[in-house]
């Protein structure tokens, strides 16, 4: 897998393989979190190709305080090979080049295979509650 900076080219490709992955939610909308995020950090939008095929998605950030992943994806076909560990070892030096001192995400308490991928790269759960509050409504 070459893990590369997302490109406008790849939009329907990631959004198809976040669908695949069941990433998506009928309160974001894919299209619109993408345009977003090319507004801020964009070289911090992955994916991850073989053969041409975007097969992997990260989405990270770094606010100066946090580091951030979201939308960690790998094409259920290539699952098992490592490569959502590579991409988020990438996502980490990145990160730690900018000075991040700690990497943040969220997992739906329900995804326990998603929680022990995480786990067995050394991250752990933060006594923390996560909250959220929707700015802007992507749906009607």
């Amino acid at each position: 897998m070459h893990i590369r900076p997302y490109q406008e080219t790849d939009e329907a490709a990631v959004v198809a393989l976040w669908q695949a992955c069941g990433l998506t939610r009928p309160w974001n909308d894919p299209h619109k979190d993408i345009a977003r995020k090319l507004q801020v950090q964009r070289a911090l939008f992955l994916v991850g190709e073989a053969d041409g095929q975007v097969i992997a998605s990260a989405m990270a950030g770094y606010d100066g305080h946090r580091g951030w992943i979201n939308y960690l994806a790998v094409a259920p076909e290539q699952r098992g090979q490592g490569l959502g560990a590579a991409l988020v070892r990438h996502v980490e030096q990145q990160l730690l080049a900018l000075g991040c001192p700690k990497l943040n995400l969220q997992v739906r308490t329900s995804n326990t295979a998603v929680l022990d991928f995480y786990r067995h790269l050394g991250y752990a759960q933060d006594e923390v509650v996560s909250l959220g509050k929707r700015l802007i409504p992507d749906a009607p």
